[in-house]
């Protein structure tokens, strides 16, 4: 299932180019065009959902091969260490409103800075 008006479909069926990173049968990651770290990538599930918690309802087993491929982008690109973020809703920062984690990480600690 895809939403023609939604950013991240485009960009899961090849109309918007991206940095890929990794994909899978389900899932898609890609780097973030404004980053916030030296590694900072999308995974994003392949079939439209609007948030984490939808996707935990709707598609548990995307959202776990979404952990994987966190997981794996992590190893390749921050020595396995990293974090995991997502926004659910605008006033949490929600711009596009497709599921997608960011995998934060780089070769230094990370900072907090939650709000």
């Amino acid at each position: 299932m895809t939403d023609v008006d939604c950013l991240f479909c485009r960009i899961v069926s090849g109309e918007i180019p991206s940095d890929a990173v990794a994909e899978t049968a389900t899932v898609y990651a890609f780097r973030d065009i404004v980053p916030k770290a030296p590694t900072h990538v999308l995974v994003v599930p392949k079939a439209h959902t609007p948030n984490v918690a939808t996707a935990a309802t709707d598609m548990p087993e995307v959202l776990g091969e979404m952990a994987l491929v966190a997981q794996q982008v992590a190893d390749q690109e921050c020595g396995g260490q990293f974090r995991w973020i997502f926004n659910t809703g605008e006033r949490a920062g929600q711009t596009v409103f497709h599921v997608h984690g960011h995998v934060i990480g780089g070769d230094h600690e990370l900072g907090w800075s939650p709000a």
